[in-house]
């Protein structure tokens, strides 16, 4: 019997994992008796903060993920595919119907049993994953503490959502950057220069929720902020030209009614399928609702927007993997306990399904006394594992997947692609599903059926 803690993404996947390997598995979530800061519902696999999953052709590292998972029968991948919503190159959903698509396999799963209480505290005498993602409860937090001796924390942030029936589309014009996807799944705000100018200074001057004394980083005073997530007044505060470049880049996004590029865009992506909300991309926050209003109200279009939620900020809780963990995401120093999803610093929904999967291979493997099995270095998965396991840096960070992760082409491999980026990377992702299908063969996995699985 293998014992998860946390129904968030990293946490199904794990059970799910285990189950497809033949082990009973008994997955412990405390919602809905006990909720976490960020969470509004009881669902398993809620999505917390983006209803985006990241880019879909595996000539992104972050695509590569998926395909490599979806190949493994992931629960989190296939349910993602199947609650689609349109979103140019990226993978979204609608968050409703993918929490509820995961937590119904789940529960019609006979190895798995679903136990709705806090854990507080961690047992180390059994098969046990840990997978309480970026935010526990106090009483979990004291139990790792006690654990590692060492613990670590950064900020994350979510956009703002409004209603698509209370904004004003004809100051707005329907396209993908570069025409991906259905080439039209966002909606897109032009600014012109003194427009933009404008959305500056309010987030440089508008209030801001403050952030408490325990929030502080001691060395450094200040907030300790993931930079692949920063909320959208910071990087205002950066340089004037930091948005431009950033998330309110308008290259790709000519206006098809002047077929120019504006100055700055702001884009609007669906949040659920019958495209009723709308999601601020990159406006992640933490100026305080009211002025979330003045300023985001000032964009063309959103005068008389209805904000269905305001941005907000929370603590992430991250632990030092590189010196803590091994490569199959066991505890050092314990034979039965892993970590898994995003409180080992592995960043993003994918990656932390990643964790769940390798960390349900691994501990079951063990389980049944099989040997070994290595995450191939040249995949995805293989990626995700040597950020999780770079010693080079004293100050470990949370990390996407990203193609620095992944070993260089040979010269034979890299012959003819020197200098064609995107040919390198299909050429990378074509080696890394190779070597999955062996890793699959060596885990001994049949195929399975998620329909039948519900």
């Amino acid at each position: 019997m293998l014992t998860v803690v946390g129904g968030g993404l990293a946490g199904c996947e794990a059970a799910w994992q285990a189950a497809l390997c033949g082990v009973d598995v008994t997955l412990y979530e405390m919602r809905p008796q006990k909720s976490g800061p960020a969470h509004k519902t009881g669902d398993l696999a809620e999505l917390v903060c983006s209803n985006s999953l990241r880019g879909a052709a595996i000539e992104n590292a972050v695509g590569l993920l998926k395909e490599e998972l979806a190949y493994l029968d992931s629960v989190i991948i296939t349910s993602a595919r199947e609650t689609a919503v349109p979103a140019g190159g990226a993978l979204a959903v609608d968050r409703v119907r993918f929490a509820r698509k995961v937590q119904s396999r789940l529960e019609s799963h006979p190895r798995i049993r679903i136990q709705r209480e806090e854990v507080v505290d961690i047992p180390t005498d059994r098969p046990v994953i840990i997978a309480c993602g970026p935010l526990p409860s106090d009483a979990l937090v004291s139990q790792i503490d006690k654990l590692l001796q060492r613990r670590l924390h950064y900020y994350d942030a979510a956009s703002p959502i409004v209603s698509a029936e209370s904004i004003d589309q004809s100051q707005m014009y329907r396209k993908s950057r570069y025409d991906k996807g259905e080439g039209a799944d966002y909606l897109n705000i032009p600014l012109r220069r003194d427009q933009y100018a404008q959305l500056v200074a309010d987030l440089r001057e508008l209030p801001q929720h403050q952030p408490k004394d325990f929030e502080l980083d001691a060395s450094r005073g200040s907030v300790p902020y993931f930079e692949g997530c920063l909320p959208v007044e910071e990087m205002a505060r950066r340089g004037d030209g930091t948005l431009r470049f950033g998330p309110l880049k308008p290259v790709g996004l000519r206006d098809p009614r002047t077929g120019e590029a504006p100055y700055a865009v702001v884009q609007l992506r669906k949040e659920n399928a019958e495209g009723t909300a709308f999601n601020l991309v990159g406006f992640q926050t933490r100026l305080t609702w009211p002025a979330q209003r003045e300023a985001f109200g000032k964009l063309p279009g959103l005068k008389n927007a209805e904000w269905l939620r305001f941005g907000v900020m929370h603590r992430n809780t991250f632990i030092d993997s590189p010196r803590l963990l091994d490569a199959d995401l066991r505890l050092r120093g314990y034979d039965e306990l892993h970590f898994a999803g995003q409180i080992t610093g592995a960043e993003g929904y994918v990656e932390a399904a990643a964790c769940g999967a390798i960390a349900a291979i691994a501990l079951t493997r063990k389980l049944q006394g099989a040997p070994r099995v290595s995450v191939p270095r040249e995949t995805a998965l293989g990626a995700v594992i040597a950020h999780l396991q770079n010693t080079e840096t004293a100050d470990f960070q949370p990390a996407n997947v990203t193609w620095a992760q992944f070993p260089a082409l040979s010269t034979e491999e890299i012959l003819g692609a020197r200098r064609d980026k995107r040919l390198r990377r299909e050429r990378m992702a074509a080696r890394a599903l190779v070597a999955l299908q062996e890793f699959k063969r060596e885990i001994g996995r049949v195929e399975t059926s998620l329909v039948a699985a519900g």
